[in-house]
């Protein structure tokens, strides 16, 4: 457990505005927010950072098949991302857009003088293969059957002059804080991963494009005829919302971040690229890189063309809220990919929602109809403390679904202590036994505060009201 009023930085990566938000970007806000709002459970001062990434290549293209320029087509995508807050019930504290020129560009210019002092900027001419989906300089040795391995679609030859980061020149700090866990990066299996890339040597990096093949972007200070990479551009969104063009009290309090909660597709470019501008930068690095699966969808990957996308808003609006965030949470290894079915996703919903957790509240406040939380078992006291000392541990591993297992595996509890006690009957010992089951409830709620907040501030209502509601009505499948 974190020490109490300790500054707590968290951020997803920002949603890429070429397409509205789909479930994938839905799961990591979710898995965030569980995690900021579990550090102001804890009594820490927490700052929860998300985003838009608005400019390159991907998104020019995608606003030129729209037949719309592109500010209007990204202010259109960002206020649906932005809507996901509401929907999705996310605490976040701040909404960062790469296209804010109050805000985010005067950070960005910053950061690229500074690289540049530091003789970590230089221009020179360069041939390579560029994939579109992944906004970078690809080598053959991230191809398969000639495609990147992560898009599927060949890249493209380009050849014009660039300026470069000199990334190479920080392969063996970086290595060194990753090896060291100065940057933790979770689960284990992704740590060993970008060592392993490491080890086969970190190239400088081109850190722009040719104004000529990407208008779209922040045009590279003292050059014109330059855009900003994409990448060189949006990491730096992690030190604009906090204040560093000015290096306000909140930027010194909050940097470094503490959390950078990202998919595994944009590992190498938080675990390599950024640790080497904040090395130039002269900054502390990031405590913890935590890296999520993806989503897929009966098996396959969620694209336009297959018509598999998940949309967020339609699944609460059908669902709810709590319901997407439990599925998301509780379904897979947060480590892993999730596979999402509807038919899944409503077994889950009805077992674990609607006959689990919906159904022992119900018959919880039924019996406790005037009676006052007075007496606590000794025997419950034993198995709470229990669910609280693994839910602390589990949590500090980002491991959300073992949490919900050791909140749900309190809840089964209750259901057996139930039908062993018989509370409905008349006995001496049926105001203990009911004072018992709600004590448990008013912890399991406590516990479930920062997975479903909406569900535990209804059941809290309940306790307090003794009237039961339904809260999770029964699909018919």
């Amino acid at each position: 457990m974190s020490r109490k009023n300790k500054k707590f930085y968290i951020t997803t990566s920002i949603a890429y505005t070429n397409t509205f938000p789909h479930i994938g970007f839905a799961f990591e806000s979710i898995q965030t927010d569980v995690v900021a709002r579990y550090h102001r459970f804890l009594g820490n001062d927490v700052f929860f950072l998300t985003g838009t990434d608005e400019h390159g290549t991907k998104v020019a293209r995608a606003a030129e098949e729209e037949k719309k320029n592109p500010k209007e087509f990204v202010d259109e995508i960002s206020k649906k991302v932005k809507g996901l807050k509401k929907i999705l019930n996310l605490s976040n504290d701040d909404f960062i857009r790469t296209t804010d020129q109050r805000r985010h560009w005067p950070v960005v210019k910053k950061v690229w003088l500074k690289l540049k002092e530091a003789g970590d900027i230089y221009k020179r001419k360069y041939r390579g293969l560029y994939c579109i989906g992944c906004e970078a300089f690809i080598t053959k040795r991230d191809l398969e059957d000639g495609k990147c391995v992560i898009h599927q679609k060949e890249p493209e030859i380009i050849e014009e002059e660039n300026y470069f980061f000199r990334l190479s020149k920080y392969s063996k700090e970086i290595k060194k804080a990753i090896e060291k866990d100065k940057i933790r990066i979770i689960p284990k299996s992704r740590k060993n991963e970008i060592l392993n890339f490491i080890k086969q040597g970190l190239e400088d990096t081109s850190f722009s494009r040719s104004r000529e093949s990407l208008k779209w972007g922040i045009p590279v200070p003292g050059d014109e005829s330059q855009t900003m990479y994409v990448w060189a551009d949006a990491l730096t969104n992690y030190l604009s919302a906090i204040g560093y063009f000015k290096e306000t009290e909140e930027f010194k309090k909050f940097w470094p971040a503490d959390v950078h909660i990202i998919g595994k597709d944009i590992l190498r470019f938080h675990a390599t690229i950024w640790p080497g501008m904040l090395l130039s930068l002269r900054l502390p690095l990031p405590k913890t890189i935590f890296v999520h699966g993806f989503i897929t969808v009966g098996g396959q990957k969620m694209s336009k063309s297959l018509g598999n996308v998940i949309d967020p808003f339609e699944l609460v609006k059908k669902y709810g809220t709590d319901a997407v965030r439990y599925f998301l949470l509780r379904e897979a290894s947060p480590f892993e990919d999730l596979d999402f079915t509807y038919k899944k996703f409503e077994q889950r919903y009805n077992s674990d929602l609607a006959s689990g957790l919906g159904n022992l509240v119900a018959r919880v406040i039924t019996l406790c109809a005037k009676l006052k939380i007075e007496i606590k078992n000794s025997k419950l006291n034993k198995i709470i403390d229990g669910t609280w000392k693994d839910y602390h541990k589990v949590l500090g591993e980002f491991k959300f679904n073992e949490a919900l297992i050791s909140i749900w595996n309190l809840i089964n509890f209750c259901d057996k202590y139930i039908e062993k006690e018989k509370p409905w009957e008349a006995k001496e010992n049926q105001k203990l036994v009911i004072n018992n089951l709600l004590f448990a409830l008013t912890n399991i709620t406590k516990l479930l505060e920062p997975f479903l907040p909406e569900t535990s501030e209804k059941i809290l209502r309940q306790i307090k009201t003794k009237k039961p509601e339904i809260l999770f009505p029964r699909i018919e499948t």
